[in-house]
């Protein structure tokens, strides 16, 4: 009986191992996949990097992926995550952990640099297949993209899910994802001809956040040497209070609140929550129960600000950085004067009145500068802390940008003096313009995918026939300034706002 079964494995293993590959295919973990080979890239879309997190699975960490027999085709974007507010159909389902691989790579022997991007969204929309790599693929990188559940089935905490979970936590599966699809990364990109000794993450607001708690989290250690946050960061305060910058909880307030969500649904026990349908556990009306990450004690160990002190981080070489009138997206009390202060007075406090000098509103409508610190209170602190923290307390370089590319509106336009809005910066990178608003658009935008994928090839976005872009260092606050043809070095803008703000967030860690 022994010999026929090793006789019978032999067989099997023979099998196997007699796989003729054709062109564009591969072999993963699951079995192997067919990707779209085109001139100069091979393109796989909807690669399974994790078991559908379905049924039982709903809010558990990632699974292996199940194997499949024969070669499968990926040439389709596998589905997005159920969107926050419950939206599912042919682009969107629970069953959602797919990544893609856009590689220029001629054999697995090439070992390319590679770039990882996770999307934004506000942690409760977005998918991968909202982005083209091959452009960015076609600079000498492989390119990754993946999806992570968001909204309820990425963040949700309950008392009876971490009494389940090994050790003792629920609400990060989003971040657990991440770390799962790079840990897949790990272990097949070699397939794909990228260098897995050489990954680098990307990300722009959620996705740019995610980049940073990665950096944090002891489970994403060793798992990638670069980083890039583009209106990302975060290094607000644990509190139960939620603002823009200020998102972070603990995990008893995220159980509290979801429980009041199990309560809100209708639902009795956690059996019942996971066999209600995906679709009816979407946030439509203002209802506790989270849709952000939280720390966790585990994934995200800490309160990230104080990770940094200690020096309680990964260290990899970053660059990170924002765009210049974030604010036009994230306000406060809108465009009218009176109704800004207000909410002002109401977030700060007793800091209010200082950061209402330091960031003024001249007249009855609030322009760019009062703007400028709901920009720095959500994105612009949190990069200049993490550039500072990380320059005062770590060993790997740190690189800043300010991304200020925009039309020169005149004076009766009602867009006069706005600058570089949230996400505007994400096509740059991706060499994604449909049209040119700037003369120079097409040109930053080839200077931007440049700048990042030398950044992950070389640990530096310098190179032959580019801008020198300096070091951000603890003795010197300094920040590319990404607009026009040629970028250039300048002070961190609004530095001396930035330290108000600083003793701000001071207070609040410290109540």
């Amino acid at each position: 009986m022994k010999h026929t079964f090793a006789a019978l494995f032999s067989v099997l293993l023979l099998a196997v191992s007699c796989h003729k590959a054709e062109p564009g295919q591969v072999k993963v973990e699951g079995g192997w996949i067919q990707g779209e080979v085109t001139e100069d890239l091979t393109i796989y879309k909807g690669i399974p990097f994790a078991a559908p997190p379905v049924g039982d699975l709903r809010w558990k960490a990632p699974q292996p992926v199940v194997p499949w027999e024969g070669v499968k085709e990926t040439v389709k974007y596998g589905p997005g995550p159920i969107q926050g507010f419950g939206q599912e159909g042919e682009d969107f389902s629970e069953d959602c952990l797919y990544l893609n691989v856009w590689t220029p790579a001629k054999s697995a022997k090439d070992k390319l640099p590679v770039l990882v991007w996770i999307y934004g969204g506000g942690f409760s929309m977005g998918s991968s297949a909202f982005n083209d790599g091959a452009e960015l693929a076609r600079k000498g990188v492989v390119l990754v993209s993946f999806n992570y559940r968001v909204g309820q089935m990425g963040f949700f905490a309950h008392p009876e899910l971490s009494a389940e979970n090994p050790n003792g936590v629920s609400g990060n599966y989003g971040i657990l994802d991440q770390i799962a699809a790079l840990e897949w990364i790990q272990n097949n990109i070699a397939a794909f001809g990228g260098d897995p000794a050489k990954v680098t993450i990307f990300g722009e607001s959620a996705g740019g956040i995610s980049v940073s708690m990665l950096c944090a989290s002891p489970l994403a250690k060793g798992l990638f040497r670069g980083a890039i946050s583009q209106s990302g960061g975060s290094f607000g305060p644990v509190e139960e209070r939620s603002y823009p910058g200020e998102n972070m909880t603990s995990l008893e307030i995220a159980e509290r609140d979801g429980v009041k969500f199990m309560e809100g649904v209708g639902a009795q026990s956690l059996a019942e929550l996971r066999a209600m349908p995906a679709s009816k556990l979407g946030r439509p009306f203002a209802m506790a129960g989270g849709a952000w990450p939280i720390v966790d004690g585990y994934v995200i160990p800490d309160d990230q600000y104080r990770l940094y002190e200690a020096g309680k981080f990964n260290d990899v070489d970053i660059l990170v950085g924002y765009n210049s009138d974030e604010g036009a997206s994230f306000s406060f009390g809108g465009n009218d004067a009176a109704a800004h202060k207000a909410s002002v007075e109401e977030r700060f406090g007793t800091f209010a009145e200082r950061l209402l000098e330091v960031y003024p509103v001249d007249g009855p409508v609030v322009t760019k500068t009062g703007r400028d610190l709901s920009r720095d209170a959500a994105f612009g602190w949190h990069t200049w802390s993490w550039a500072r923290l990380q320059s005062e307390n770590g060993n790997s370089k740190v690189y800043m940008y300010y991304f200020d590319q925009h039309p020169e509106y005149p004076e009766d336009s009602p867009n006069y003096g706005n600058g570089s809005p949230h996400g505007q910066d994400v096509d740059f990178v991706f060499k994604a313009l449909k049209k040119e608003e700037v003369d120079t658009d097409f040109e930053l935008s080839d200077i931007m995918a440049t700048y990042w994928t030398n950044f992950a090839k070389y640990g530096d976005p310098n190179g032959e026939g580019l801008p020198q872009w300096p070091e951000f260092t603890k003795d010197s606050h300094v920040t590319m300034v990404l607009k026009g043809d040629s970028p250039y070095p300048a002070p961190v803008p609004d530095e001396d706002a930035l330290w108000v703000l600083n003793s701000y967030f001071e207070s609040r860690r410290n109540q």
